[in-house]
């Protein structure tokens, strides 16, 4: 079945094949593409990224979408992963391990981080609210707001869910020592040890660790590239198996990159809430969007209570500083009492800190530069795998977020790559970290949010390794520079 985006990208490329459009035109803006077509500006995003992809049209900062000069086809996205429909004992937590402590190393190039890089957030700012707050905080707030959290961030971040069209209350909301405190506590909510919990495929290495520290089994689920998890392939597992929880990324998802259209999130909390089954919404990375307006959370269809949706400051604001937080639904109380028991509470000069941030109007300025800067990065590092890696590299185009997911020739073995890279002083997240069972073997992801710190000439490296591993002739070491 033809999607509305597919649809509207596929009258774009009539026009263009019959010269209606022509190189350099633009294209309609999202406002103007919405209302003549009635549909969502997350529709009109898809459709233009796929375009985009095809090497059919091109943004330019602050102007819009045009019709790009013909020019050699781009590298094409990645397959979806075809996961086998079994339940998987979760070991990964080893090779995890193993992998990022190796890449920590101040020298080591950050390809394969997790977070963007420090140098882009305005920490001074931050600084400067939190000491404002500490010189006025009376001794008794101190232990007022353990748990759920400081009452006045709880506030703040309702805003931000009333700003992006989500009705979400601050009593519904708890603040967490970060994403992955209000992830694991959701859960052990939701979940005993030797139950089920569908997971992407490829699924965020964090999700995999969590399942294995609570004894639970996990099935993957196929997931697009670019539009995330296959909702039809979601409602065969759960005929088939029993799935006590779902744990999606629906916006920009770790590793792949892919946004869920409105339209597969609206079906995703209406197939879930026919059965009852929890979701676990992970959404960290949706401030970091390229487009024109934030993508809605699968939470904004959330009319029975059954999505617990997580977010974080670490990505986008205050990395470090470990404040996340969970909008519950009908699973708060048993939340905040897991968080009494876990940590008691999370740190209020940090909570207070970033209240009086938020308050004073600057986050949304931050946003804005940290956006278009990760785009514009995003820009550069796709140029330079598509320049330099082996010929049959296939690589997502992200409408958002700090990663590209690379599907190399099977011949290239990813944590081969990863040994290799590290004695030249450059760190990847190898695909093997990415699932249950070890697979996307021949897959990494990287991480283009340290423009200050990654030279054009680390990505060029990288890709001449795995050039010559999929010739069979792996280069000697050679010192660092």
């Amino acid at each position: 079945m033809t999607t509305r985006y597919e649809a509207y990208a596929d009258d774009i490329r009539q026009q263009i094949a019959a010269g209606l459009l022509r190189t350099g035109d633009r294209l309609p803006s999202v406002r103007q593409a919405c209302a003549a077509r009635g549909i969502s500006p997350a529709t009109v995003f898809g459709a233009y990224y796929l375009l985009e992809s095809e090497g059919l049209i091109e943004s330019r900062p602050r102007s819009g979408y045009y019709v790009a000069r013909p020019r050699r086809p781009a590298r094409p996205e990645p397959r979806p992963a075809a996961p086998k429909a079994e339940q998987l004992e979760v070991d990964v937590s080893r090779l995890v391990q193993q992998v990022l402590s190796q890449a920590r190393q101040p020298e080591i190039v950050p390809l394969g981080s997790a977070f963007p890089s420090p140098a882009l957030f305005p920490l001074d700012k931050l600084a400067a609210s939190t000491t404002r707050v500490l010189r006025r905080l009376q001794p008794q707030r101190t232990v007022e707001h353990l748990a759920p959290g400081s009452a006045e961030l709880r506030r703040q971040i309702a805003l931000r869910y009333l700003a992006g069209g989500s009705s979400v209350t601050a009593d519904e909301i708890v603040v967490c020592n970060g994403a992955m405190e209000a992830l694991n506590l959701c859960l052990e909510a939701v979940t005993e040890p030797g139950d089920l919990v569908a997971i992407e495929s490829p699924a965020f290495y964090g999700a995999l660790q969590a399942l294995e520290r609570r004894g639970l089994r996990a099935i993957e689920v196929t997931t697009h590239p670019r539009t995330g998890v296959d909702v039809a392939a979601l409602a065969r597992v759960l005929d088939a198996h029993p799935v006590k929880a779902c744990w999606f990324m629906p916006n920009f998802q770790n590793p792949l990159g892919c946004l869920m259209p409105d339209e597969h999130k609206q079906a995703l909390v209406a197939l879930l809430a026919a059965r009852g089954i929890p979701l676990i919404e992970d959404d960290v990375y949706a401030e970091l969007y390229f487009g024109r307006q934030r993508p809605r959370p699968a939470k904004a269809w959330d009319g029975d209570g059954l999505v617990m949706h997580c977010s974080s400051f670490s990505k986008c604001l205050a990395p470090g500083w470990r404040v996340g937080w969970v909008a519950g639904g009908r699973f708060a109380q048993a939340i905040t009492r897991r968080k009494l028991s876990l940590s008691l509470g999370t740190s209020l000069p940090a909570e207070e800190g970033l209240a009086d941030y938020l308050a004073g109007g600057g986050y949304e300025r931050h946003l804005r530069r940290l956006r278009e800067t990760l785009c514009q990065a995003q820009t550069r590092a796709l140029r330079l795998v598509c320049r330099h890696f082996p010929r049959g590299t296939r690589i997502t185009r992200p409408t958002g977020g700090y990663f590209l997911w690379v599907e190399m020739p099977a011949a290239v073995d990813a944590l081969a790559l990863h040994r290799l890279a590290l004695e030249q002083g450059i760190g990847i997240a190898p695909g093997q970290l990415f699932s249950a069972d070890g697979r996307h073997t021949h897959c990494l992801r990287l991480n283009y949010g340290h423009p200050a710190e990654t030279p054009d000439e680390s990505i060029r490296r990288l890709g001449e390794l795995a050039c010559r591993l999929h010739q069979g002739a792996a280069p000697a070491s050679r010192p660092r520079a």
